[in-house]
């Protein structure tokens, strides 16, 4: 798998720090520590850093856009692991062994880790013996007819990035808005999300709702099923909650 010269997934800044985190429904600190890194100085202890792990491209200014696709498909994969209940700190160290073996430099947004991931946290977790970090890379992986997959909370996100011909991230189906089929798609409306039905801009259909249209007008107009269009408002007046 390789990149073109000139790929929009790659090299185009599409979201801010703050819109990715909401894209993919993580705080806007954790997403922040993912693409900055951090250093810790614990009383007595090591100073402890982490590397950054998401792809970011040179900042214009902040509250700019900085976050290419690519770098919104690295941070889903990390929000499955979150997810899970596995915290990033314990398996840095396994993130650094399947970029190792599967060779890439964006190996969390390729289908390689779908394919081969399980397999290779497991036997790093087998080397690593008792230790937390093989601990957490363990949690993360189930036996399933005898090969070593991803267990189920990381598997049901993995099911929704739709990969390219070119073994790439191409598409992701965001979970947080339930039964409607909400993507983000970084050739469509500036990889804003929209209804995979119709391909309205979410906040576009809020807005209208918000203005006092009712769903019935909104999901004929926008050829969206009603039940997605009632699902996307509950997503969204549960957040701000």
């Amino acid at each position: 798998m390789t990149t073109t010269a000139r790929d929009k997934r790659f090299d185009v800044p599409l979201y801010s720090v703050t819109d990715a985190a909401r894209h993919i429904g993580v705080a806007r600190s954790t997403f922040d520590t993912w693409v900055q890194g951090y250093q810790r100085n614990p009383k007595g202890r090591p100073m402890v850093v982490g590397q950054p792990v998401v792809t970011a491209l040179p900042s214009a200014g902040r509250g700019e856009a900085r976050i290419p696709f690519i770098g919104l498909a690295e941070g889903f994969v990390l929000a499955a692991f979150k997810e899970a209940g596995v915290p990033l700190q314990r398996i840095r160290p396994a993130l650094d062994e399947i970029r190792s073996h599967i060779g890439l430099e964006h190996a969390l947004a390729s289908k390689a880790l779908y394919t081969d991931g399980a397999e290779v946290l497991y036997d790093y977790a087998e080397r690593q013996g008792d230790t937390l970090e093989a601990k957490s890379a363990r949690d993360l992986v189930v036996l399933r007819s005898n090969q070593r997959v991803f267990n189920p909370v990381v598997e049901s996100y993995l099911e929704r990035i739709d990969f390219a011909d070119d073994g790439w991230a191409r598409l992701l189906h965001l979970p947080q808005y339930g039964v409607a089929d909400v993507v983000v798609d970084p050739t469509r409306s500036f990889g804003l999300p929209i209804f995979a039905s119709g391909a309205a801009r979410v906040e576009v259909v809020l807005g209208r709702f918000k203005n006092g249209e009712d769903v019935a007008s909104l999901s004929k107009e926008f050829h969206i099923p009603e039940k997605q269009v009632l699902a996307a408002i509950r997503a969204h007046t549960d957040a701000a909650a």
